[in-house]
């Protein structure tokens, strides 16, 4: 999934890098938690490439689309929960025994799915990896921002968004390492065990959060710990800044309740907080909903959707669209504060559209001018090896490698042109060494195409235009819309949204394109985008530069944009109108 946190200012960078010189332990502290970003990054990225070697060494994956999709989305849906139980064990254990669990639950994932002698041992793996990813995903930035000087916390949470990304691209250059090993998908899983274990062993050797530990009165150890992190003259005042925090914070839960439910309850009755997560929910499920996540999950299949058969080829190309994600989460941290919340999404969002339609218009291209099906070419690898659909068509002349691909056989290209009239073949894993024993691509999930690489290159584009709006600001946005007592379940009720919205994504992709085609279900996506913009522009104000009481009474009076603030604009015309009458009959 497709996560982030507060941007930093270019002063913290400078700040935090000072910081990091004077006292190396700072630096040891966020990066051996930020790990916990790096795993999160890692799953996301590695799935999508070991699915097309575990399809290949068990045919029923092949064959079955619902069971890739599942495959996939389990460590979505095990994500969840972790993120629910998270949050419960982050205030009952502490952050460093959580992050620790998270560890262990995500090593025995990884050796689960390496040593997976079957694909529902392989989904149990995902779901125990999920959980890992669900809690690690909540506890390392809040581990890191609660231990971090105040001057350069934003830019030491950075870190772990910044590793998230750097984790996917690590994920498609082991990938890419595996390609020629034996065991391909196995190495590919079960390296992710790896920085697990290392985190764990390098979160032993740092303390609890102090936050933590102040609020559950060992108020000498917190203070401990602040020596090691803070300047000498800087102690006692965070330690006085935690104990005025601790009050406003019993005493917003006295508002607020207690209890969850109180919470939830609460939240959905009151104006402000209603408002803040119509728009904090609406960023959320659009950032899901634009199909991100199809490309961070199925990345090296849409390569192959578009013409590019080789595994090793499709994943180095995906490496490219990872690199893009990584540059574009800079751009944001540069851009966010100078421009905005709301700009840069609806920006975003438009750039989101436009490669969307274009995406699809090339594929439709593609399928519309893919290889001819060659009766002789077919009938030559016999009868039995031969598409049974295609052997009852009345109208064998109309057929094409893209009629051949939806009645769920495979297409052997010509031997000496790829572009030329091919083979079509049962999906069959001796078939496929038949043909490529013959020297001839072997193509499953897209056609060959000479503008193959333009759909990869647009792909690229769509990547850029997500990434610095969509892919950081909306949880930007959630970190600051909501009044203080209900920051905690506002930002975990849109969160849950996200996973949510990113599991029925996941869940549905492949059963999409095999439905509506690659240009059908890509033009679907640019459907939902629209009306996502259309939510943004209606629903999100801009947060930047305001302070969280302003963003407060903004969302009491209400937001309304061009054309529909036509009647605010009035009103306050008339207000002042009514003003200068007022002082031109008093200087009368």
């Amino acid at each position: 999934m497709e996560g982030g946190h507060k941007a930093a200012s270019k002063n913290e960078f400078t700040e935090c890098w000072k910081r990091a010189n004077g006292s190396p332990y700072i630096m040891r502290l966020a990066l051996s938690a930020g790990l916990g970003g790096l795993l999160f990054g890692y799953d996301t990225g590695v799935i999508s490439g070991a699915l097309l070697y575990i399809r290949e060494d068990f045919e029923q994956v092949d064959n079955k689309t619902w069971l890739q999709e599942t495959i996939v989305s389990m460590a979505v849906a095990g994500a969840i929960f972790g993120a629910g139980i998270g949050g419960w064990m982050n205030d009952k254990v502490g952050r460093k025994k959580s992050i620790l669990l998270a560890d262990v639950l995500f090593f025995i994932g990884a050796i689960v799915m390496a040593i997976a002698p079957a694909p529902w041992v392989i989904i149990i793996g995902r779901v125990l990896v999920g959980l890992g990813v669900g809690m690690a995903s909540m506890t390392s930035p809040l581990y890191i921002s609660e231990a971090s000087p105040t001057r350069i916390r934003g830019a030491l949470v950075c870190i772990n968004g910044l590793l998230i990304t750097g984790g996917q691209f690590l994920s498609y250059l082991i990938n890419l390492a595996f390609t020629k090993a034996p065991g391909t998908w196995r190495w590919m899983l079960g390296v992710a065990g790896v920085p697990a274990l290392l985190q764990f062993a390098l979160m032993l050797t740092l303390p609890e959060s102090p936050r933590w530990l102040f609020n559950q009165g060992m108020e000498e150890q917190a203070r401990d710990i602040l020596s090691r992190i803070h300047n000498p003259g800087e102690v006692e005042e965070e330690m006085r800044a935690m104990q005025e925090s601790v009050e406003i914070e019993k005493k917003e839960n006295e508002l607020a309740g207690h209890s969850l439910g109180e919470k939830i309850k609460g939240a959905f009755a009151n104006k402000v907080v209603r408002r803040g997560l119509y728009a904090g929910i609406t960023v959320q499920v659009a950032q899901q909903f634009v199909g991100i996540n199809t490309v961070m999950y199925y990345s090296p299949t849409i390569v192959q959707y578009a013409g590019i058969a080789s595994n090793s080829t499709a994943l180095a190309l995906s490496l490219v669209t990872s690199g893009l994600n990584a540059v574009g989460s800079i751009i944001s941290m540069i851009c966010i504060d100078r421009y905005g919340r709301r700009k840069l999404m609806l920006i975003s969002m438009i750039g989101i559209i436009v490669c969307l339609i274009v995406l699809s218009g090339t594929f439709l291209y593609a399928a519309q001018h893919a290889p001819a099906i060659s009766n002789q070419d077919t009938l030559a690898f016999g009868a039995n090896s031969t598409c049974k659909a295609y052997t009852t068509t009345p109208n064998l002349s109309s057929w094409s490698c893209t009629q051949c691909l939806q009645a769920e056989c495979a297409f052997c290209a010509n031997g000496q042109k790829q572009f030329q009239p091919g083979a079509c073949l049962v999906a069959d894993k001796s078939i496929r060494g038949e043909c490529r024993g013959k020297n001839r691509v072997w193509f499953s999930s897209g056609c060959p195409s000479r503008i193959g690489i333009i759909a990869v290159i647009i792909l690229g584009l769509y990547i850029l235009a997500y990434a610095p709006g969509m892919g950081t600001v909306p949880w930007v946005l959630n970190s600051e819309i909501y009044p203080l007592r209900y920051r905690g379940v506002g930002g975990g009720i849109a969160a849950v949204s996200n996973w949510c919205a990113n599991l029925i994504v996941s869940e549905s992709f492949l059963t999409l394109t095999k439905a509506l085609g690659s240009a059908g279900t890509f033009l679907l996506f640019a459907a939902f985008s629209f009306i996502g913009l259309i939510f943004i522009y209606t629903f999100v104000p801009e947060t930047k530069g305001l302070q969280f009481e302003e963003v407060e009474k903004m969302l009491e009076k209400g937001f309304r944009p061009f054309p529909f603030n036509k009647n605010k604009n009035k009103n306050k015309n008339d207000d002042v109108n009514n003003k200068l009458e007022g002082d031109q009959h008093a200087s009368h």
